[in-house]
């Protein structure tokens, strides 16, 4: 009886709210700083529970990649979006594969939330 509950629940398709970022394939291109390439993303906050967003770059195994960008750690508030300049070494341009960006949950806040969300754009070649 329970797992007929569970499934019924989660069949029910309760709406899901997330972030987006696009570009889907952002490009690395040179940037005005002498060995230096830049990609340039928009993400957009549709979540009300969900405020601070971070920035991170990894290869194809998904090893962090050391990157430059304003914040590492973005405010974004409700159904608003933010145009990030990300900046990576020439000689680590190569390695980039995924930008990804992560809803931050902070302790102390009054807003309550048990989800947290990653997107990753894959960078094109």
């Amino acid at each position: 009886m329970r797992l007929k509950a569970l499934a019924f629940l989660c069949l029910l398709g309760l709406p899901v709210y997330g972030h987006e970022m696009t570009p889907a394939y952002p490009t690395l291109v040179l940037s005005h700083i002498e060995k230096v390439h830049v990609a340039v993303v928009k993400i957009w906050n549709s979540r009300e529970d969900v405020e601070w967003y971070g920035l991170s770059v990894f290869d194809e195994d998904w090893n962090q990649i050391k990157f430059a960008s304003q914040h590492r750690t973005v405010k974004i508030d409700l159904n608003n979006s933010k145009v990030i300049e990300i900046y990576i070494r020439s000689q680590d341009a190569d390695r980039v594969v995924y930008i990804c960006s992560e809803s931050k949950l902070f302790k102390g806040t009054n807003k309550v939330s048990l989800i947290s969300s990653r997107i990753c754009s894959k960078v094109k070649r």
